[in-house]
């Protein structure tokens, strides 16, 4: 048995057009079998006033001939020339009848009758009064010619109130299968909203659900109600949230096992090397020692690098957790400025923020660690008494974010490769510690994470990086 549970959403996608289409045909039909009904009536109504007609004429053309047998016969005094009469009286009568029976006033009918007779009468009268009877007779005919117009004008009266009659029944028709119509329109229209809103939410769920995976949001259950087959997908997108659920906790075991397990032997390592170098376990000749710096320095590094590895491990892996709110762009630019004060007035730096308020929904801390990242970049690459410019401007459908610095810039081959994991470009600033090489990873990681991008643009001669993000506006 056909159930909207177990149905499809192919099956009741086909349930609606039939619905709507069954609708539709429907009224399509009514409005066929109405207009049928009254050209039927518009026919027969057509007909009975050709019959009509044909039989007030021919009533007239039996009044016509009548007269003249009568006026012959009473000059002539012919029995063939009554017999005419007779005939011409008969074929009368029948008409009449007719249209007695198609609803002629009995009136008019008992009228015409008593015409006939009195002329009957007339021409059955005596001879001797020829003269008078002529008169007379001439007297009824009158009379029976102005009855035969009164039935000429009762019929065409008739046909014209059958005429209104028909055309109030059109025109009643007409309203009724325009309402018919609408009414069949106007529900489709409901039906065809109400399949779309009720089809298109498993829809929207599974949108949500598919984005919310891709924002690493693994925490929400992924719960589809609607056709069976949606629900069907919706199970295996909830199979996929707990299989990536279970992938991210390895994955920040692993991170957690590897910082456990390669901190504490590096830590051991430069306690031990530093109890070399303070002769815990004897003195060191000149060549021991500068082998316990090496040791020592090496250390060092190793530790730092493997803390870099790890910091870029846990951005990559924090960058798809985003928090969105709704943020000012522009007054976040000017936070992260004024949390870096110290360091961009200790080189006589002037940073300069441009742009109008830009409400955009973000993850600001995660944005904000990138912009900081860029604008830490800045500081040490630029020239004392340099400045740094931030541009905040909005064009359709973006907001972009330029930082611009008068520092050395990126030399010509380092631009390809200045957003790849510690990689470190040619030109470096005079006299200052050489970078780690993941700062610009996370500003890409973390850009990208909001659907937007991060370019270092060929203009100089200092370093120019832009952002994009997709904006819609409020």
């Amino acid at each position: 048995m056909f159930t909207i549970h177990r149905a499809s959403f192919r099956q009741l996608l086909l349930v609606a057009f039939l619905l709507i289409a069954g609708l539709l045909a429907l009224a399509s039909l009514g409005g066929l079998f109405t207009l049928e009904r009254l050209m039927v009536q518009s026919r027969g109504a057509a007909e009975r006033a050709v019959q009509l007609t044909a039989a007030a004429q021919q009533l007239a053309e039996r009044s016509v001939a009548m007269e003249r047998a009568a006026r012959q016969y009473m000059v002539l005094d012919d029995p063939m020339l009554l017999q005419r009469f007779n005939e011409a009286a008969t074929q009368a009568t029948h008409v009449l009848d007719e249209l007695l029976a198609q609803q002629l006033p009995a009136a008019l009918v008992g009228q015409w009758r008593q015409h006939l007779v009195l002329i009957t009468g007339q021409l059955q009268g005596d001879k001797a009064s020829v003269r008078q009877r002529e008169q007379a007779l001439t007297t009824q005919f009158r009379e029976l010619d102005l009855s035969n117009a009164a039935i000429a004008e009762q019929v065409r009266m008739g046909s014209e109130a059958r005429n209104r009659h028909l055309q109030t029944q059109l025109e009643a028709g007409r309203v009724m299968l325009g309402r018919q119509v609408l009414g069949a329109i106007g529900l489709a229209v409901v039906l065809a909203l109400a399949f779309a809103l009720w089809l298109t939410r498993p829809l929207k769920q599974l949108e949500r659900a598919i984005v919310g995976l891709g924002e690493n949001r693994l925490d929400q259950a992924v719960d589809i109600q609607g056709p069976s087959d949606l629900r069907s997908l919706g199970q295996h997108l909830e199979w996929l949230r707990l299989r990536l659920k279970e992938l991210d906790d390895d994955k920040a075991r692993f991170l957690r096992h590897v910082s456990h397990e390669l901190k504490t032997p590096l830590a051991a390592l430069r306690e031990g090397v530093a109890l070399l170098e303070d002769g815990v376990a004897g003195e060191l000749t000149a060549d021991q020692r500068e082998i316990a710096h090496i040791l020592g320095h090496n250390a060092v590094t190793l530790q730092g690098q493997i803390e870099d590895l790890l910091r870029f491990n846990a951005a990559a892996f924090d960058a798809r957790r985003l928090s969105r709110r709704k943020t000012d762009l522009t007054e976040l630019v000017r936070g992260l400025v004024a949390a870096q004060r110290l360091q961009w007035q200790a080189k006589d730096l002037h940073v300069v923020v441009q742009g109008e308020p830009l409400p955009i929904e973000v993850d600001p801390d995660k944005l904000g660690v990138a912009l900081g990242n860029l604008l830490s970049n800045a500081i040490r690459f630029s020239p004392p008494g340099g400045t740094i410019r931030f541009v905040v401007t909005q064009p359709p459908g973006l907001a972009v974010i330029d930082i611009v610095d008068q520092g050395p810039g990126v030399a010509e081959g380092d631009g390809a490769r200045v957003f790849e994991p510690f990689y470190r470009g040619e030109r470096q600033p005079e006299g200052a510690v050489r970078g780690t090489g993941i700062g610009l990873s996370i500003v890409r990681e973390y850009v990208e994470a909001h659907g937007g991008r991060v370019d270092l643009l060929p203009e100089g001669p200092g370093a120019h990086f832009r952002i994009e993000l997709a904006h819609v506006v409020y």
